[in-house]
């Protein structure tokens, strides 16, 4: 992993920005919740989970769920 999150990465997997953030602070507040591990860089630095969050996004382990209109 990266030290900085894939954003253009993850742009291309949702519809705009503000989808993206939306997705990423979600997904971030279920790692918070369910204590997920940390990822470690190279120099020991643990990352964030709204960087895991977004890496996850941008590699495509996360599946966003879009709400369908009526």
């Amino acid at each position: 992993m990266s030290k900085r999150p894939l954003i253009e990465q993850a742009l291309k997997r949702v519809n705009n920005r503000y989808e993206l953030v939306h997705a990423a602070a979600k997904l971030a507040k279920e790692l918070y919740e369910t204590g997920a591990e940390s990822y470690v860089t190279e120099e020991g630095i643990p990352l964030k989970k709204t960087v895991i969050a977004i890496d996850e996004i941008a590699k495509g382990r996360a599946i966003i769920l879009r709400k369908t209109e009526k």
